[in-house]
């Protein structure tokens, strides 16, 4: 069984990813303290630190990023460019079997947002996107995720990596859900439905990431719940990872409000 190395351990997705491998031996790595997790401290934008903080794994987690869709390029840069570079070094330094690189839905969304100054929106029926289509990042952040993609594609090809993209949706609590959708416009709630991560889907995606046995040294894969109105596909995911989401936005939201809205997608 690998040991298992999760950078952002704190963050949302950090903790779903904790719950995930109960039977794993697990390393979390953080860039501040906290009261009710028990973390090394890791700054990523440190090569030599994170090279010496691998030593002893087989499989990284990488999470760690600046998560903001607003944030401006000063303030990605560093996590999210130079801290890749060091995720996929360190791992290839210490001969790590696979990295799970935590890309998003925000590298891909351009081409079916209401407005490019609108990212998390998107009307009608957008287009399906697949894993294999060509970046379409939305912002700042989302080019930082397309850069990530393509730095582990680099040390999948090159150094015999195992890399797994995930490009994850949007988590949520089906409470939180719910408040969104409350209180977005429809543009708004449209794209929310389209992206909800359920805690439970995030645990069965992030799981089957680190542990599926694949095909080749790459793959790319939509990290959402089972969403009646996704345009993210599963189909590929479901097929390299055997990741089975069970959860449903529109079911969570029409079962609030008595009826279905919910509109078959890939």
């Amino acid at each position: 069984m690998p040991d298992i190395a999760i950078t952002g351990a704190t963050g949302n997705v950090g903790r779903e990813a904790i719950e995930a491998f109960p039977d794993h031996e697990l390393t979390l790595f953080s860039r501040s303290e906290y009261d009710d997790l028990e973390t090394t401290l890791l700054d990523i934008r440190n090569r030599e630190e994170f090279v010496d903080a691998l030593s002893d794994e087989d499989v990284l987690i990488h999470l760690a990023a600046n998560p903001s869709p607003d944030a401006a390029w000063d303030d990605v840069s560093e996590p999210n460019i130079e801290g890749v570079y060091n995720a996929f070094e360190a791992a290839h330094r210490n001969d790590l079997e696979r990295v799970v690189f935590a890309s998003s839905n925000h590298a891909v969304n351009m081409g079916n947002v209401t407005s490019p100054v609108r990212p998390e929106t998107t009307e009608g029926q957008p287009a399906v996107v697949r894993p294999d289509d060509p970046p379409k990042p939305d912002t700042y952040y989302g080019v930082t995720k397309v850069f990530g993609e393509a730095m582990g594609y680099y040390y999948a090809k090159r150094h015999g990596l195992e890399v797994v993209n995930l490009r994850i949706g949007w988590l949520l609590t089906r409470d939180d859900l719910r408040w969104v959708c409350d209180e977005r416009d429809g543009a708004g709630e449209r794209f929310a439905r389209a992206m909800w991560l359920s805690p439970e889907d995030c645990r069965r995606v992030i799981h089957a990431a680190a542990t599926a046995t694949l095909d080749g040294p790459i793959v790319t894969a939509h990290g959402i719940s089972r969403n009646a109105d996704r345009f993210l596909s599963l189909t590929e995911t479901t097929l390299a990872l055997d990741y089975r989401p069970q959860d449903d936005s529109s079911a969570v939201l029409d079962d609030a409000r008595g009826g279905r809205t919910g509109l078959d997608s890939p």
